[in-house]
């Protein structure tokens, strides 16, 4: 009987007391934030999000790497700046996810950023539409350490696929996954722990039980079921599924759309992560995609002196007192998120 998965037991190898203990003082401070409704912050953040590049070969529609929509100036990380950032977070850090916005795999030494902080004991992970999976990457990133690779999959046929994924092509994804699934058998890895992402909108939602079958085909390890943010719901939207369980948006008796999430003043988020786009810039959240709410800069100051900083503070003190007049926290919710081992 297996008591563990292998991908448990690979986390449960990257943790330190020195991680746990941080991991409990950032729990205990951000309950007792929300019981003063009073910033309080003490540790740094077990789980950071960095950038590799801002480029994609997509255009998704509600993506603004996809739309080519970006304010912000685009680009890709340099080794020498993550290489600075690891080693000052590693001692604290659990996880690293390497994306935000834009396609990992354009950029050029993605393996060699994986490799150096899965090097430092973090537990890497990465989202991709898997075009770019072919013999030379799957081999570099499996060797390079990576822990969990999501791939994202928003149909089971090319039709329903594209709808979303514009410019895309399911078979060269199903090729991906299939070249990931035959690198670890051949490298006998138990890593990385490969998911199906499946970004359930109108077009697909009634691809779900074909989903699960196509994973146990793929040889996937799980299955994730995401709900979809839409910038203009308010008044309906094309992508918003017919299932409420899979809609962050509740349609109300005049036809019009509310978010679900009651936007309470409190965030798990601001206390245990933050993102760094390629550039350095330090901002609170994934939803921050056109990095408004620069918190500091990495190519300035140190994360320590960013994380303490006075506009830290007032920006998690804004969050506990008037969360609902922050642009980015307007449209928020983790979203309903099912997951299933295809097995």
């Amino acid at each position: 009987m297996r008591i563990l998965s292998a991908d448990t037991a690979n986390f449960l190898s990257k943790l330190t007391l020195r991680k746990v203990w941080n991991g409990l003082k950032i729990t205990s401070s951000y309950f007792l934030t929300r019981w003063f409704s009073r910033p309080i912050q003490w540790g740094f953040p077990f789980n950071v999000s960095v950038e590799p590049t801002t480029s994609c070969n997509l255009g998704c529609p509600e993506c603004p790497s996809g739309t080519r929509s970006f304010t912000r100036p685009t680009g890709r990380l340099q080794m020498e700046q993550l290489q600075q950032w690891v080693d000052e977070l590693s001692p604290q850090l659990i996880f690293m996810y390497f994306y935000f916005q834009g396609e990992p795999f354009l950029h050029p030494r993605f393996s060699q950023l994986v490799n150096y902080a899965s090097q430092k004991g973090i537990y890497t992970v990465t989202s991709t539409n898997a075009h770019f999976l072919n013999d030379k990457n799957c081999r570099h990133v499996i060797e390079a350490g990576l822990d969990r690779m999501i791939i994202s999959i928003d149909g089971t046929t090319q039709e329903t696929y594209e709808s979303y994924r514009k410019g895309g092509s399911l078979d060269r994804v199903l090729e991906g996954a299939q070249n990931m699934v035959k690198w670890k058998k051949e490298l006998n890895a138990s890593n990385p722990h490969l998911i199906f992402q499946f970004l359930v909108v109108a077009p697909n939602e009634h691809q779900i039980d074909e989903l699960f079958q196509l994973a146990r085909e793929t040889g996937v390890d799980d299955v994730k079921l995401k709900t979809a943010q839409i910038y203009d719901y308010e008044n309906g939207h094309p992508l918003i599924p017919e299932q409420d369980k899979f809609s962050r948006y509740k349609k109300m008796p005049d036809g019009t759309f509310q978010i679900k999430n009651k936007l309470a003043n409190h965030c798990w988020k601001l206390w245990h992560s933050c993102v760094i786009t390629w550039d350095g810039k330090v901002v609170p959240c994934c939803f921050d995609k056109d990095a408004k709410h620069q918190l500091g800069d990495l190519t300035q100051n140190s994360f320590q002196e960013i994380w303490w900083s006075e506009s830290y503070h007032a920006f998690r003190q804004k969050l506990t007192h008037s969360r609902k007049e922050i642009d980015i926290c307007r449209n928020c919710t983790e979203g309903t998120k099912v997951w299933i081992e295809p097995g």
